[in-house]
């Protein structure tokens, strides 16, 4: 039994609109009237034109890039609805902007992952629903729920489908330390070995491969990770499989941010194919044949549909 919102209504800003038709369209809603744009000084304008008093309200709105004026947007809307006197509100962010700012590196850095989830908190967000963030202990951030959705299920999927039958030289490889845990259990999906790089980063963006901890010679090897920004990890990876011996080396990642080099970077690597998921647009200039694009509309319509139901959402992981 529904007890936060008399009715259901779901909103979007305008960072992915495309997935969030497509999550409504699953969740068999159109999405709610509102109108999101700029005043002439740039600044942002919201206007909610139906009524959402006491509804369960949630907002698909990704922080990607520009990623201050999605988050910017994200939080208005969030306002916008709370003064409107919305039941609840759910920040549905599909991609976490900020999420790699999670500690400190260095003296005097900012910890900008727990400022931007305090600031959703304090705009009026009551729950957040979002996908494999950067480091699952970023949920602890939050004074709300967080409810964490896995990508590595449908990324596993498709590449068990694709080979299907033939997956005896199949090797699933981390392209760092810090991404063990995610590609083992990416392995375990497939019943793959898992092999290790071990690089250094001498700075931000840049990396260096130094050493692979395992047996990719005369095999197909996949790079999993859950970011790939400027793609100078994983094409160093990718091509230092290549000329360790690998037969053929695809990659995939949730969230495909793409910035700067990173389409040139893999258009001219060692990468046949670089799956990811639609948590962040692609625009047509990214659109190159190396890269397959996977839907996540169905887990997210499915947690939503839960999440109004007030029915346990731990489930779609076990599912998953």
């Amino acid at each position: 039994m529904n007890l936060h919102g008399k009715d259901i209504k779901i909103f979007a800003g305008n960072s992915n609109r495309e997935l969030a038709d497509e999550i409504a369209l699953k969740v068999g809603l159109p999405l709610g009237e509102a109108v999101v744009s700029r005043f002439s000084d740039g600044e942002i304008a919201i206007s909610i034109n139906e009524v959402v008093r006491g509804s369960d309200v949630f907002i698909i709105q990704s922080t990607c890039p520009p990623v201050n004026e999605n988050l910017v947007e994200l939080l208005i809307l969030i306002d916008a609805l709370k003064r409107a006197s919305a039941g609840r509100i759910t920040a549905v962010m599909p991609y976490f902007g900020y999420a790699r700012q999670d500690r400190k590196a260095k003296a005097r850095d900012p910890i900008s992952a727990k400022l931007v989830a305090n600031i959703l908190t304090v705009a009026g967000a009551d729950r957040i629903l979002t996908m494999d963030l950067h480091a699952p202990q970023l949920q602890g951030f939050f004074d709300i729920p967080v409810d964490h959705l896995l990508g590595t299920p449908i990324l596993a999927q498709y590449f068990y489908k694709k080979f299907a039958g033939d997956m005896d030289d199949f090797v699933v490889v981390s392209p760092d330390v810090g991404s063990v845990g995610r590609s083992r259990k990416f392995a375990e999906r497939l019943d793959a070995p898992l092999a290790i790089i071990d690089k250094r980063r001498p700075k931000a963006n840049v990396c260096e491969v130094m050493n692979i901890i395992g047996d990719v010679k005369g095999r197909r090897v996949v790079l999993v990770d859950d970011v790939i920004d400027t793609a100078g990890t994983i094409v160093n990876a990718a091509n230092a499989l290549h000329d360790m011996g690998a037969k053929e080396v695809y990659a995939c990642c949730t969230h495909g941010v793409l910035s700067g080099p990173a389409i040139d970077r893999i258009r001219t690597s060692a990468i046949k194919e670089m799956v990811m998921l639609n948590t962040v647009p692609l625009t047509k200039e990214k659109s190159i044949s190396k890269i397959t694009k996977l839907s996540v509309a169905d887990v997210f319509a499915e947690a939503i549909e839960r999440i109004y139901g007030d029915i346990s959402i731990s489930t779609i992981f076990t599912q998953q």
